[in-house]
């Protein structure tokens, strides 16, 4: 990692996050390159990780082993576009790896443009901003294994990493940890809502509720035990749990979770062939 040239084109908050991680993760500040279109941005980002920071796209390709395509969707071709025609003139612009998380674009939307490039598309989610996200990534034919390698260590500098074959199933990520942490936040706004209705302070009923939620999604993780059987392990015969279980499932909880999944997954669909 540390000999690795990592480039930003788009300096958003993901791109922030990643950056963050990765300098933490032991790259260096001398190896990494961003560009922003926005003056504060600019300065924020040059001021607070000590990277260099520019407007020129072209500039961060030339001088990185993997960019990360951070931009938004709408602008997406006219950035590749502009790439392509130096590009043409310049094939050092696309030798190199290029890690898109610019939701809804596939990988032939890029390539159409970088045809000779290497590229990961990647389904990331929010809570990559504190170093706890969850990404979901797939490479273009033309990569090799150490391109998973190296999407799998950028990628786990802010959060766990999976790959997938069948770059199709990212609509699905995108219902499921892309858009899960909407569900998430309902959920303990709902479990906050429930403390205080039966008399907790709300801050420290939210408190409870996020810490509840993150100490049970660490034991599913760290248990690898199933869910259910964790569910189980705290839900005696006729006691508390089991009674506010059965309020859930009166209330169709679990069917309402899958069919929020399955309707984030169709949505994410459907905006693929706007």
């Amino acid at each position: 990692m540390e000999s690795l040239k990592v480039g930003f084109i788009g300096g958003g908050m993901m791109a922030e996050a990643m950056l963050g991680g990765l300098l933490k993760g032991g790259l260096q500040a001398c190896n990494s390159h961003v560009s922003e279109p926005d003056a504060k941005r600019r300065k924020f980002l040059a001021d607070t990780f000590k990277v260099v920071v520019g407007e020129d796209n072209a500039e961060v390709c030339k001088s990185s082993d993997v960019v990360v395509m951070a931009v938004k969707p709408q602008v997406l071709d006219v950035v590749l576009k502009d790439l392509a025609e130096k590009a043409n003139r310049h094939p050092a612009i696309a030798n190199m790896l290029l890690i898109s998380i610019v939701a809804g674009k596939t990988i032939a939307t890029i390539a159409k443009y970088l045809p000779n490039t290497c590229i990961a598309r990647v389904m990331p989610n929010t809570p990559a901003l504190v170093g706890a996200g969850a990404s979901v990534f797939v490479l273009s034919p033309n990569c090799n294994p150490e391109d998973a390698q190296t999407v799998e260590a950028v990628m786990g500098s802010c959060g766990i990493v999976e790959q997938l074959g069948d770059e199709k199933l990212l609509d699905v990520v995108t219902g499921l940890s892309g858009s899960g942490p909407a569900y998430v936040y309902l959920m303990i706004e709902a479990l906050s809502d429930g403390g205080v209705r039966m008399g907790l302070p709300r801050p420290i009923a939210t408190r409870l509720a996020a810490q509840t939620v993150m100490g049970a999604g660490k034991m599913v993780i760290e248990t690898q035990e199933h869910p259910g059987k964790l569910k189980d392990n705290v839900t005696s015969p006729g006691g508390t749990t089991i009674a506010g279980v059965h309020a859930l499932e009166s209330g169709a909880f679990r069917g309402t979770i899958i069919n929020a999944v399955e309707a984030a997954t169709k949505r994410s669909q459907e905006l693929g062939k706007l």
